[in-house]
């Protein structure tokens, strides 16, 4: 593989910092967050790349090293040995690079930031959301005296070409109607509503579209971001993403996926669920083309059997219908700015949501805390979502993530077990999960990182 050494100069958020934020960069790059801040940036130069491994994206290259340069004027980065597909005739493409200076923002400064700042108790709810409001305003996110206009977007990375197609259509409709989008910043349902939005913006000559990617150490690690994000922002875990992406959008459109798709249908259905959020508005909308329908039969029934009929009415359906989408999301997006006005609560950021320290606490996968989930009906309806979140979470870090896949390797497949009411559908929604070709990329082959013990 060719690649390329390069030193690069900040621009913009990073291009003044004292001498004590140079120091903060120093220690922490080469420190407790130098592997993430390795991973993280290889990612960021295959841009564009289907690899859904971040075990392979490292193995394939070995001697890629990155390292913060001290200057006078402040820092530069050297890279030795990046993929030249991030260069055009020998200069870095002024995404990647842009991004490349995201990635030490929040993977080094801010996590140095937050995690050793005695202002943030990680352990409160309360500064957990304080935090990542902390690292989504140092991204420049946040965006006051705005109407709400940004609609998450979420959906496999592994999707049949038409699917992909109808995200791309779903974006262009939005687009036409002056929304911003937001997703995990991956290929397939994540690239095509923000490639779509692109077309629609210009049409409506919007020169300052927004297409935000948020994600998290273990997920860009195996899944580069588009080449459609102009706005990236990693916060430290899973736990915090999903929680980012509820803060920053305004409604959220869920296309087909596999289980890390699952995992972020019953985290927000858990959070809607919650007596707290009874009456607020919160736009969610499931879709898809016709090919598509039995996935969400399947989605709706899994969720009927385990959450219950209330679960249901949280959530929208709309099969083989772009423009509807789009239109419906507008108008409940429309009521979303309302019930902000009414109750003084930020356009940019929704502090109003309750969300319960079990949806923020950082969940980690080992082959005991997999066993141990409690998956049964005998707790509050949000507390199961809770914890079935948990169990796709698992699947994901054994699916795509180093530690997950390498934990797997070494200890075998995780066993979740609980109640047969709820491990019986649970099984089946994975089963035509792996027949659907939605646990990997296609052409792959999917060995199951998990064992249903009924």
């Amino acid at each position: 593989m060719k690649t390329v050494n390069v030193r690069l100069t900040p621009e913009g958020r990073m291009d003044v910092l004292s001498k004590w934020e140079v120091n903060i960069l120093l220690n922490a790059s080469k420190g407790k967050f130098a592997n993430d801040f390795r991973a993280c940036s290889l990612a960021v130069l295959n841009t564009g790349s289907t690899e859904d491994s971040a075990k392979a994206v490292l193995e394939q290259n070995p001697d890629y090293q990155i390292e913060v340069i001290q200057q006078e004027r402040g820092i530069k980065l050297e890279v030795f040995n990046a993929p030249a597909r991030a260069f055009v005739d020998g200069e870095m493409i002024a995404g990647i690079k842009e991004h490349l200076f995201s990635v030490l923002r929040d993977i080094v400064f801010v996590g140095n930031d937050i995690h050793k700042n005695p202002r943030f108790d990680l352990s409160s709810s309360e500064d957990i959301t304080n935090a990542i409001f902390h690292i989504l305003r140092n991204a420049r996110v946040l965006i006051p005296e705005i109407l709400p206009n940004i609609v998450v977007c979420w959906g496999g990375h592994s999707i049949q070409p038409v699917e992909y197609e109808y995200t791309k259509e779903v974006g262009y409709q939005l687009g036409l109607r002056y929304m911003n989008i937001c997703t995990g910043c991956g290929p397939g349902a994540m690239k095509g509503p923000m490639k779509g939005a692109n077309v629609g913006h210009s049409k409506q000559h919007i020169t300052n579209g927004r297409y935000i990617g948020i994600t998290e150490p273990g997920i860009i690690a195996a899944e580069s971001p588009n080449p459609s994000v102009n706005e990236l922002v990693i916060l430290p875990d899973i736990e915090k993403r999903l929680e980012a992406f509820i803060r920053t959008g305004h409604g959220i459109i869920v296309f087909p996926g596999g289980p890390g798709t699952a995992e972020e249908i019953l985290y927000i259905l858990g959070i809607l669920l919650h007596p707290k959020n009874k009456e607020l508005p919160f736009p969610l909308i499931l879709t898809g083309p016709k090919s598509s329908e039995e996935y969400f039969k399947k989605i709706h029934h899994f969720i009927e059997v385990t959450l219950g009929f209330e679960a249901q009415q949280k959530y929208k359906i709309i099969i083989d219908d772009q423009t509807l989408v789009a239109r419906e999301m507008k108008t409940r997006i429309h009521e979303v700015s309302e019930f902000r006005r009414t109750k003084s609560d930020a356009y940019y950021y929704n502090w109003i949501i309750h969300i319960d320290k079990e949806f923020q606490l950082p969940f980690n996968p080992t082959h005991e805390n997999m066993s141990n989930l409690k998956l049964h009906k005998d707790q509050a309806t949000h507390s199961l979502a809770a914890n079935l979140r948990r169990a796709f979470s698992g699947i994901v870090s054994g699916n795509v993530k180093d530690e997950g896949i390498s934990s797997i390797e070494k200890y075998g497949k995780f066993k979740i077990q609980g109640d047969e009411e709820i491990l019986s559908p649970l099984d089946d929604l994975l089963e035509a999960f792996v027949e659907q070709g939605r646990m990997k990329l296609p052409g792959s082959v999917y060995v199951p990182c998990y064992e249903i013990i009924k």
